[in-house]
């Protein structure tokens, strides 16, 4: 059979299709600092806006501004103070900022705004919406020291930006907030993403960083629970300023009402995209808990079953299901699914007569291979084998004969099955039989 030359784009492509059914109608919040824009970032960043915002993702954007108002602050020759990592907003230093954050407005909403045919823009139809979300208070004096008109988040209008999402839109949320008697306040980028994601109860927050979550021996740590990472930050590591920051806040929103925080570099181009769509991903997903579980099927899981083990079928590795016959055995099925997507499956069926089962369908996402799913769907079918008192497990494999003689089986003839499998063994598959003692 010929192969297309796009034959891998195809793969890929296929891959991605349950990250889309995951994601979409969800709420994203994507918080970024005024250096994405300082740095010639955001027309790459605003091309991947567009492509989640075109598979039906509700988005949020938080930005930034401190370089734009440093450089307000320059011209007019007055000077940047700080205190406890924020900045002391004076007057000058307000006014600085409503230009800054007015100006991004303009400038997000423009490259949003970007049609051109034959580029990755073209045919979006964005309408982004900003306003006063944000109701904030002063800081006030702390320490002895008066941040001014700093302040920080009093409440969310959570109601508002669902309202424009609602509508097919994208919300933009400044770096500003309101009072109820008008006085307008400069807030921190990262208490504003926390605030928004949190009171939208958002599927995932992403901060874009100026480095990655390393850990001392500069290794890249994809996966992160809340606990781990306190104890990260802890430690005292090679982290940067930034990116100790952003991942204390990712910490709150986990321990809040967001499902999953993530860290990615704002330098690596299209990191939105490989974070997101790939199970590597580009930065460091943070959770509440392990992203991995071990738990036994349900209905609701057919689908992703039968996905999993659809290429596995179609190359003569495992046996035909139809969706009917998995809905009457689902009972017997277990599952890992990694942050919600299922990536490994096995199922039991044991011959009580015998005291024998028969270890079913094992199947493993080839992206997922070398992290020991196998080995965990294996000890799980054991134990389940040893509750039901059953002395031996038995598995048919016409692939994957090797594996499981390293995991404790030997091959035995035909004749050693329990006499109900026996009848039904098919002699043209010729599969292996290999039988573990329990």
């Amino acid at each position: 059979m010929p192969v297309h030359p796009d034959a891998q784009f195809i793969s890929w492509f296929r891959s991605v299709a349950p990250y889309f059914h995951a994601f979409r109608g969800k709420t994203f919040v994507l918080a970024f600092g005024g250096e994405i824009f300082a740095e010639g970032r955001f027309v790459d960043l605003a091309h991947d806006i567009n492509l989640l915002h075109s598979a039906g993702i509700r988005l949020v954007l938080v930005h930034g501004s401190r370089p734009q108002v440093e450089a307000q602050l320059k011209q007019r020759k007055a000077r940047s103070r700080y205190a406890k990592g924020l900045r002391i907003t004076d007057p000058v230093a307000l006014e600085c900022v409503k230009e800054a954050v007015g100006l991004l407005r303009v400038e997000i909403d423009a490259l949003l705004s970007l049609g051109l045919p034959n580029s990755p823009m073209a045919g979006a139809a964005i309408n982004t919406v900003s306003g006063n979300f944000i109701t904030a208070q002063p800081i006030g004096v702390v320490d002895g020291i008066d941040f001014q008109y700093t302040g920080s988040v009093r409440k969310v209008d959570s109601q508002a930006i669902s309202g424009c999402l609602d509508a097919g839109n994208i919300a933009i949320v400044s770096p500003v907030g309101y009072s109820p008697t008008g006085e307008v306040f400069n807030l921190a980028i990262e208490d504003t993403a926390v605030a928004t994601a949190t009171a939208l109860r958002a599927e995932k927050l992403v901060f874009f960083s100026d480095a990655p979550v390393e850990d001392n021996k500069g290794e890249l740590l994809p996966e992160l629970t809340a606990q781990e990472a306190v104890d990260l930050l802890a430690q005292g590591s090679r982290l940067t300023a930034d990116t100790s920051l952003y991942l204390a806040h990712a910490v709150e929103a986990v321990r809040g009402r967001v499902q999953r925080a993530h860290l990615i570099s704002r330098k690596l181009k299209g990191a939105l995209l490989i974070e997101l769509f790939t199970h590597a991903g580009s930065g460091t997903m943070i959770t509440a808990d392990k992203v991995v579980k071990l738990r036994p099927a349900v209905i609701d899981d057919v689908g992703g079953i039968l996905k999993l083990i659809e290429p596995l079928e179609e190359d003569g590795t495992l046996v035909r299901r139809g969706r009917e016959l998995l809905e009457r055995e689902i009972a017997r099925f277990a599952v890992i699914e990694h942050d919600g997507v299922i990536v490994g499956c096995a199922a039991l069926y044991p011959f009580l007569t015998a005291r024998a089962g028969e270890l079913a369908c094992l199947a493993v996402r080839p992206d997922h291979r070398d992290e020991g799913y196998g080995e965990r769907l294996l000890k799980y079918v054991e134990v389940q084998a040893r509750a039901r008192k059953l002395r031996k497990l038995f598995v048919l494999t016409t692939r994957a004969t090797h594996w499981f003689i390293e995991r404790g089986f030997a091959e035995v003839s035909v004749a050693a099955l329990p006499k109900q499998k026996k009848e039904l063994y098919n002699y043209q598959r010729r599969s292996k039989t290999l039988v573990k003692r329990l």
